[in-house]
């Protein structure tokens, strides 16, 4: 695990061009300053980034029958959370953006498209598995992004964050 850069991230992510076809944003459950290393990318509640592999086409545990040609990204929260109320350790503004900044970075250097089929919030993935909100709720990551946002909303607004942050760049 080393901490990184948005320009790192982008060297990461053109060394593993062509090797990846979708990037899965996920929160950790866990507590702010805990990484885990089932996800190649995780954002701390300050934005600070962590880079916890340095390749990022290696196959790791973040996505169920996903993670071939996958990149996991997680914010580091949601301890306590339910699908009701993101607990005491929601995602913060400066991980929300962080993530946003970082999406848009990957796909530029991944050369990939930033949309639902290329970029999706464990949520939506779990919807299309059949063990997310709409059916079991086993998985539900950023379904929403703060307390009071529509349900189903967050991969959405991650996604029109990261295309505006591409389009400053």
């Amino acid at each position: 695990m080393q901490t990184a850069t948005l320009a790192d991230i982008g060297r990461m992510a053109e060394a593993a061009a062509g090797r990846i076809r979708q990037i899965f944003l996920h929160w950790s459950a866990g507590h702010y300053g805990q990484p885990f290393d089932d996800y190649h990318i995780c954002i701390d509640q300050n934005g600070e980034i962590y880079a916890m592999h340095d390749d990022l086409s290696q196959i790791l545990a973040h996505t169920w029958q996903h993670n071939s040609g996958a990149v996991g990204m997680a914010l580091l929260c949601c301890a306590g959370a339910t699908t009701k109320e993101l607990g005491p350790e929601p995602p913060t503004s400066a991980q929300i953006e962080c993530m946003a900044q970082t999406i848009g970075v990957l796909c530029a250097g991944l050369d990939l498209p930033c949309d639902f089929d290329h970029v999706r919030t464990h949520a939506e993935q779990a919807d299309l598995d059949g063990y997310g909100p709409a059916t079991t709720c086993e998985r539900w990551d950023l379904w929403f992004l703060q307390n009071g946002d529509a349900p189903g909303t967050g991969g959405a607004i991650l996604r029109g964050k990261a295309k505006w942050y591409m389009e400053m760049r």
